[in-house]
């Protein structure tokens, strides 16, 4: 027993005094290896050792810094959804400029790019120094009075009571008020470039800017101020949620007004016959639409102004049915009344679709969507053929997508609206009385008939005016020659298609006489 308990103490001992050798041969070895260093370098041992005692002290000592509040990060994230949405609109206008050029000849290509391209370089202009002030200031029940070029007291992202400035009609959204800007501009913009396709190839290029300049600044503000500036229509109980009436159907009226004193394209009518002239490149009027369908994806959800992750995937839903519905309408109702599958019918119903719902995305109900797209895709089909037959000839269909489908789409609200308190993201008691087809009564539905004719009354007189004025003084429509040699060469001076194998005939119709007076 005695000779274990010695040898277990002799082991203790034995792996001490290694360790103890271990230990002092590094120190010996980190010695040796400091000593081999020159003098300038053991000189900056001791100061490298100051530095890090130095730098741990700092880091103890400091207090951490405060993050964000949750209030401070929900609007950070509303505001870079605006953006993002924002943005998508914005890139409706290369839909836009794809779809009317497709849907036009060849000769006027260029002229058809320049006005999408310009106009809204234009609408940002007239809506900095005056639309946006006029539409969202604060003034009286018609119009507003503050905030012309952007500017007056505003203290954006406050809200509600907390709200203090010129815009008082939009304190309900939390962004800054440049996010609130930005947006409305696009919607502004999108207003200006429908009418763009309805007065396509026979306009003087000069007229269209002017008129954009017109509209954006003065008409499209005024009717807007009506219902998303507070106006009387909004306090009559009128709603619009993302621009079936705002911004399409005053685009569309403008358009019908345009189309219609300039007169139809040289054979358009031959022996009192409608004479089909058909479109260039189908291939980029359906990517036209396909970007525009894509677009709308920011036109709606991005209304609700706020990342609000039920909101946006609800009226993301209701507008892609809506859209999807209606081209199958179109694509089913073009083949049975017209005989074929046209693909420009197909292209006009996703598009009279996702115009159809765009007031009313946020109140409805996902097969209320549905109803409402299949009914648009049908009725924009004979509005086509319609138009066609009273001699206003719109060569890509705007009218009967944004102003036959924009005001079905308004009227959509009073038939199936869901009633205050089913959705949470318009706030508590408001949003649109109960549809007709919901439960409700016919209130709603008269509401928004009237609020339609309103804003068409108003826009088909100020529209009007400046058509005349330009008609009287500058000339809207280009000379024979340059219309049958095309707007590239007459407006421009070159052509899109250089080298191509251009039209057989210059018109691209047959020669004759024609029952249009051109």
């Amino acid at each position: 027993m005695y000779q274990q308990k010695s040898r277990t103490k002799n082991r203790r001992f034995s792996t001490r005094n290694y360790a103890k050798n271990r230990q002092s041969n590094s120190q010996i070895q980190i010695f040796n290896l400091v000593k081999k260093l020159s003098p300038s370098w053991q000189a900056c041992i001791p100061l490298a050792c100051l530095i890090v005692l130095a730098w741990s002290y700092v880091a103890v000592a400091q207090a951490p810094a405060a993050g964000p509040t949750t209030a401070e990060l929900k609007v950070a994230l509303d505001t870079l959804w605006v953006a993002i949405a924002a943005f998508l609109v914005f890139f409706m206008n290369a839909g836009f400029g794809m779809l009317e050029t497709g849907f036009c000849r060849q000769k006027n290509a260029v002229n058809v790019l320049a006005k999408n391209l310009i106009v809204f370089a234009l609408a940002t202009v007239a809506f900095w120094a005056i639309g946006f002030g006029l539409m969202f200031g604060n003034g009286n029940d018609f119009i507003g009075f503050n905030g012309l070029f952007l500017t007056g007291e505003d203290n954006s992202p406050a809200t509600g009571d907390a709200y203090k400035g010129v815009f008082s009609a939009l304190s309900w959204a939390g962004v800054p008020l440049a996010a609130k800007f930005l947006f409305q501009l696009v919607f502004a913009g999108t207003a200006a470039t429908i009418v763009s396709g309805a007065v396509a190839e026979r306009i003087k290029f000069v007229d269209f800017l002017i008129f954009s300049l017109l509209l954006v600044g003065i008409a499209y503000p005024i009717t807007g101020h009506w219902i998303w500036g507070a106006g009387w229509l909004a306090k009559a109980g009128f709603w619009d949620f993302a621009g079936s009436t705002v911004v399409h159907s005053v685009g569309g009226w403008a358009a019908l007004m345009g189309a219609a004193f300039l007169g139809p394209r040289i054979g358009k009518y031959q022996d009192k016959q409608v004479v089909a002239l058909p479109g260039h490149n189908m291939s980029i009027a359906t990517l036209g639409c396909l970007i525009l369908w894509l677009g709308w994806f920011g036109f709606n959800p991005g209304s609700v102004m706020a990342a609000d992750p039920n909101a946006i995937t609800h009226i993301a839903l209701t507008t892609n049915m809506a859209g999807a519905v209606g081209g199958i309408a179109a694509t089913a109702t073009a083949w049975l009344y017209l005989g074929k599958p046209d693909l420009s019918m197909i292209i006009n119903g996703i598009l009279a679709g996702l115009v159809g719902v765009t007031a009313s995305c946020a109140y409805v109900s996902i097969p209320s969507s549905i109803i409402i797209g299949l009914i648009a895709g049908v009725i924009v089909v004979f509005s086509v053929t319609f138009f066609d037959k009273l001699g206003i000839d719109d060569p890509v269909g705007a009218t009967s997508v944004h102003l036959v489908c924009g005001v079905w789409g308004t009227l959509a609200v009073g038939l199936w609206s869901v009633g205050p308190g089913v959705y949470s993201w318009y706030g508590e008691g408001l949003g649109p009385a109960k549809g007709l087809f919901a439960g409700g009564g016919l209130g709603q539905l008269i509401t928004q008939f009237l609020g339609a004719a309103a804003v068409g009354g108003m826009t088909v007189l100020v529209s009007s005016i400046f058509w005349l004025v330009l008609k009287a003084t500058l000339g809207i429509r280009v000379t024979r020659e340059e219309e049958l040699e095309g707007l590239d060469i007459g407006e421009h001076g070159m052509e899109a298609y250089s080298g191509f194998l251009k039209e057989a005939s210059p018109g691209g119709f047959a020669e004759g006489k024609t029952s249009d007076g051109y």
